[in-house]
């Protein structure tokens, strides 16, 4: 099993196949494998975020280089990153400038 990092500080992967509970995965930068890899905690869909890198809440997640959001809770890697465990930070007119990123 895949999954695309950009970066090698992105904090999650995309899986480009679904994975299941106990599948490895191993973790593509651009183009090369970096020799990282997790174990599926839970079933990851086609093209869905696998942890990556071990989140508390309040962290700042990130994709592809870029802050997409911050963890709701602790997150695991293994673990499934989806609405349930992060927020988006962006265009909330409740957060400063600092925080919505």
């Amino acid at each position: 099993m895949l999954a695309l990092k950009l970066t090698p500080s992105d904090t999650v992967a995309t899986v480009l196949e679904e994975a299941g509970p106990g599948d490895r995965v191993e973790f593509l930068v651009g183009r090369e494998k970096n020799g990282e890899s997790v174990e599926a905690k839970e079933r990851i869909p086609f093209g869905f975020k696998i942890c990556a890198k071990r989140m508390e809440k309040g962290d700042v997640v990130l994709k592809y280089g870029v802050p997409i959001g911050r963890a709701t809770r602790a997150i695991e890697p293994g673990e499934l990153v989806h609405v349930h465990n992060i927020e988006g930070c962006r265009g909330r007119g409740d957060l400063g400038e600092e925080e919505a990123k």
